[in-house]
């Protein structure tokens, strides 16, 4: 099997033909659609989906795997996810070494225009995320909203390693749940891009072992785009907070963004986010802060 054949069938289970308008009489073994369902809304063949679920189609092209997301509803980030699996799958057949390449991932570093904009930020946590969503750097904020990551090993400042095992920030957020199914889903996504990085599958394999939860969801194949939301806090110092993030692409930084929480103003989460600020600056800054770097 491959990459491609299990997103495609754990696409298909997602979706009810009831809700797709289909007839569904007679017993189904299984949830969701039947192959020969996605293949009459596709407009290809049932033969050719077995055959590329099966990882025995040597390329897609782009017009059926279109059609097949149209099928499937998948919004425009999980489409950009089938087509870069689909990318990874035309190889030769199942099993063998795919005939593209990745380049190896490079040194994770931010440039000194980047470290300045994190030190204006005053007023907002902000962090800057890297592959497989290592925090690369921080403001003095955003050291505060979640924690010292000056103190932390290299490999533990990772967003999603924090959100899985690092009680003091899994028990910051109030909707943990719904947080960490995300977290799975942007770490999937990050994976279509480097399917080859040995970091990425350490930390997979770490947080599989570690929480059952982690390797449900990872199963799940469900994929997401960092882009906007919003999450809700529970910090020791401020108490609740509602805080809206942007995720903004950093240009020319090899795969890194810049992850910022605002609160509405007016609100009750503005004011604890400003008293989060005050105390922010009463704590001495530890130099290491100031030029972070991470490989991989």
């Amino acid at each position: 099997m491959t990459e491609l054949g299990d997103y495609l069938r754990a696409c298909r289970a997602r979706i009810s033909a009831q809700d797709l308008g289909l007839p569904t009489s007679g017993r189904r073994r299984v949830p969701g659609l039947r192959r020969e369902e996605l293949a009459s809304l596709a407009g290809i063949s049932v033969d050719y989906i077995v055959r590329l679920e099966q990882g025995r189609v040597k390329s897609a092209s782009p017009a059926i795997l279109s059609a097949l997301a149209q099928a499937l509803h998948l919004r425009p980030d999980e489409e950009e996810y089938l087509l870069r699996v689909a990318e990874r799958s035309s190889t030769t057949p199942a099993g063998s070494k795919p005939a593209t390449t990745h380049a190896a991932p490079r040194r994770q570093q931010i440039s000194p225009a980047v470290r300045v904009l994190l030190d204006s930020m005053v007023n907002v946590p902000a962090l800057v995320l890297g592959r497989r969503m290592d925090i690369i750097a921080w403001n003095d904020l955003g050291a505060a909203l979640f924690t010292d990551f000056a103190k932390l090993p290299p490999k533990q400042r990772n967003h999603i390693w924090l959100t899985f095992l690092h009680p003091q920030v899994r028990d910051m957020y109030r909707d943990w749940t719904r947080v960490a199914r995300e977290c799975v889903a942007y770490l999937r996504m990050d994976a279509a891009r480097y399917p080859d990085d040995p970091e990425l599958a350490q930390l997979v394999g770490e947080l599989s072992l570690k929480d059952t939860d982690f390797g449900t969801w990872w199963s799940d194949h469900r994929v997401r785009a960092q882009r906007q939301g919003r999450k809700a806090f529970h910090h020791q110092v401020v108490g609740d907070l509602d805080l809206d993030f942007q995720v903004l692409e950093v240009r020319g930084g090899n795969d890194q963004s810049l992850l910022i929480y605002t609160a509405g103003p007016g609100t009750s989460s503005a004011e604890a986010l400003a008293f989060l600020t005050s105390w922010a600056s009463t704590r001495a800054r530890p130099a290491t802060t100031r030029n972070v770097t991470k490989d991989g």
